[in-house]
């Protein structure tokens, strides 16, 4: 097992894959806090995807990967994951509001 050192090239190999045989494939999150290591893997037991960060900028990469992984489980190997991210973009807009009252 290789690791993929971009997370672009991770993120449409991994959908690829599961759009490829979505009955059996399989998305794993290992964390280790001792070492802050976060290792992703995509596997359809034929081939495994694994990418490693030890950055704690990436959590928000991974949020967006498991969005995308959840519309394609839901809706489906077929549906545009561009509105996945669209709608989290736009929740996350609404969530940011100043420090003011709330009303």
């Amino acid at each position: 097992m290789v690791y993929i050192e971009s997370w672009d090239e991770f993120v449409d190999k991994s959908v690829q894959l599961f759009r490829a045989d979505p009955q059996s494939s399989r998305y794993v999150m290992k964390y280790r806090h001792c070492d802050g290591k976060l290792v992703l893997k995509v596997t359809d037991n034929r081939e495994c995807l694994k990418y490693k960060t030890d950055q704690a900028q990436e959590i928000k990469r991974m949020e967006k990967l498991n969005n995308i992984f959840f519309t394609l489980m839901t809706r489906g190997p077929d549906v545009d994951i561009t509105e996945a991210s669209m709608k989290e973009q736009a929740e996350s807009q609404q969530t940011k509001k100043g420090r003011g009252r709330r009303q």
